[in-house]
């Protein structure tokens, strides 16, 4: 079995499986039933597999044929929206980037880590954020151009992507101004006492944080948690209670929701990785976000 094989032929098959018959296919490609016949053939003869059989007086999928229906279905159905997409490059200047965000990463850091590639003029970013396994397929499957997350990848050759840290960042607690007095007499044991905001478990900063509490004997006054960081903060801003952040961001959280440094932690440190995907031919916009 040869392993490469032509993509015109893999084409012709897919017609004539589409139309039922040879002569069928024929007349839509407009070429001799033998033709499309010997095409067929030579792709069996590649992969090494018959993919058609006799039925009746015409012809019908073997098993082997259905699994190669079933791929060539992805790849044509892709390439359908080849002329469309180079039309629409055509027509527009920009440069396009299509990132995955982890929902683990927050906004704050987010907006950092991709302040490279927005400098940049006629730039069109489309972000996506969802589960961090998720986005890893659909990297892995080239639906996005970068993944940032807050944990690198896992090891597993079948995915083909590799991790690089970008930057890292020391723990620190921000408070609403309301809290702030009373936290800096007595810190860290004011934590035993004031409400506390904290991540959930799909942030990876979560767990070193619970050990750090046990590690000073403080037992947290928990009254919210959230899985989306922004909503977080804001309503650490309304009020509601005090919270861990990356120190990487304390301008940003003073600059835009008014809240103040309450006291450090450097035991602890979150990490922020670009995950890629192994190609050829890097994306410049890519290569910006690393290079920072």
């Amino acid at each position: 079995m040869s392993n490469s094989y032509n993509y015109r032929h893999l084409y012709y098959f897919w017609v004539v499986a589409k139309e039922g018959s040879m002569s069928k296919a024929a007349e839509r490609l407009d070429m001799a039933i033998q033709t499309i016949s010997a095409q067929v053939h030579e792709l069996e003869k590649s992969l090494g597999y018959m993919l058609f059989k006799p039925a009746g007086r015409g012809i019908t999928l073997t098993e082997s044929g259905f699994a190669a229906l079933k791929i060539a279905d992805q790849i044509f159905s892709i390439g359908e929206k080849l002329p469309e997409a180079v039309r629409d490059a055509a027509k527009s200047p920009k440069t396009k980037i299509t990132v995955g965000v982890s929902d683990g990463l927050p906004k704050l850091i987010t907006r950092q880590l991709l302040e490279p590639i927005l400098k940049h003029k006629d730039v069109q970013l489309i972000a996506y954020e969802g589960e961090f396994d998720d986005l890893l397929a659909d990297l892995a499957l080239h639906r996005l151009d970068i993944l940032l997350a807050d944990r690198p990848a896992p090891n597993n050759k079948n995915l083909n992507v590799y991790s690089e840290e970008l930057t890292k960042t020391s723990i620190a607690w921000f408070s609403p101004k309301q809290f702030v007095k009373q936290g800096k007499k007595s810190f860290p044991e004011c934590l035993s006492e004031l409400p506390i905001l904290l991540p959930t478990s799909h942030s990876t900063v979560r767990l070193l944080i619970d050990q750090w509490f046990t590690k000073h004997g403080i037992t947290p006054n928990i009254v919210g948690e959230f899985e989306d960081s922004a909503l977080l903060k804001t309503f650490a801003a309304s009020g509601l209670g005090v919270f861990p952040a990356g120190k990487l961001i304390e301008k940003d959280l003073e600059e835009t929701y008014g809240i103040e440094l309450l006291g450090n932690c450097d035991e602890i440190h979150e990490y922020f990785y670009a995950i890629r995907s192994e190609k050829k031919i890097e994306h410049p916009l890519v290569q910006a976000i690393i290079k920072q």
